[in-house]
């Protein structure tokens, strides 16, 4: 293999860790609402990942990223966390567009004495 194909595919290595830490990380607060429980739970999720750093074997390592990715999946919570205003929230789109027979003036008033 060569050196460009090897720093590829550690390039992509790694872009594929840092989504699965942040989804793994979003996942932990799904299930761990309260902020004292999320700290500690993330942290546990942190030493996983920092324990397995050092891996210089390619192989190794797309094999536990396959496994994380996996295991993620095997442990999403059914009803995750939306943020309200975000799609699919509490309060995305709760208030509803201005009707178009509306006009919207910008002279605040003084639109008779000109």
């Amino acid at each position: 293999m060569s050196a460009a194909a090897i720093a590829e595919r550690r390039f992509l290595q790694q872009q594929r860790c840092r989504i699965l830490y942040r989804k793994s990380l979003k996942c932990v607060l799904d299930w761990a609402v309260h902020r004292d429980i999320f700290y500690i739970e993330a942290e546990k999720t942190r030493l996983q990942f920092e324990a397995n750093r050092d891996l210089q074997n390619l192989e190794t390592i797309d094999r536990l990223l396959f496994e994380g990715e996996a295991r993620l999946a095997k442990f999403q919570h059914p009803d995750p966390y939306i943020v309200p205003w975000c799609p699919g929230g509490s309060k995305y789109a709760r208030n509803p567009p201005v009707p178009p027979v509306i006009e919207v003036v910008n002279d605040f008033g003084r639109e008779s004495s000109h």
